[in-house]
């Protein structure tokens, strides 16, 4: 009696995916073809993704959701204020992308047109937008004149921006175990809450040198 095939799952359909596109240095032509070459059926992927382009958001997406069910098997997380949550955040999650750096560096830079290759990003954009504003905390609310909605959503969208310039750090990294990303990260983070507490502005100052020494002693 023959044994029947193990159905095929979402993890696998998305490491099948990278290692396509490593392996090849390119996307799949078609639904079709990447089903075809990896031994499953086109109703098999579309029960789980819609297209290509979802699938490559989701992978993003699982980064993401990865690194948050982390920070939450941590039991000191949960204590942790803000900005700290914030930091574990980019240290958990930069771990992550230097387990898949290959796929990522690829992924990003694979379209000539670099909008095209953060289309990618969109549903990591609005689940760390979502994880920012559940972060946010009373004391920072309480500290903040009128704090409005409008206000919120400027915070998420700056984070983003914060996080996309980490990002794009970490790609051009080429210090041992990306000691330099580590620096970049504590030295953002810090001034970024610095700007929300609108304190002194030693940190601002300390991020500064740090990102003008960077751009002198790398070229």
């Amino acid at each position: 009696m023959a044994t029947k095939n193990k159905a095929i799952t979402r993890e696998d359909i998305v490491s099948k995916y990278m290692d396509e596109v490593l392996e090849k240095g390119q996307k799949p032509k078609s639904v079709y073809h990447f089903a075809k070459e990896n031994g499953f059926t086109e109703a098999e992927f579309y029960a789980f993704f819609g297209t290509l382009e979802g699938l490559e958001k989701e992978i993003f997406r699982l980064f993401f959701a990865n690194t948050v069910d982390l920070l939450h098997k941590n039991a000191d997380y949960h204590e942790y204020d803000m900005k700290n949550k914030m930091l574990s955040f980019y240290y958990t999650f930069f771990e992550i992308l230097t387990a898949n750096r290959s796929y990522v560096l690829q992924s990003l830079k694979i379209d000539r047109n670099p909008l095209k290759n953060l289309v990618q990003l969109t549903s990591l954009r609005e689940a760390f937008k979502e994880y920012v504003s559940e972060i946010l905390t009373d004391d920072y609310r309480l500290e903040q004149e009128k704090f409005q909605k409008f206000q919120e959503k400027a915070l998420q969208e700056s984070a983003w921006l914060q996080l996309m310039m980490t990002i794009k750090f970490w790609m051009e990294d080429s210090s041992a175990a990306f000691e330099k990303t580590d620096i970049f990260i504590e030295k953002s983070v810090n001034a970024s809450f610095e700007l929300m507490n609108v304190a002194p502005m030693n940190y601002l100052i300390d991020f500064g040198k740090f990102l003008f020494k960077e751009k002198i002693y790398s070229k």
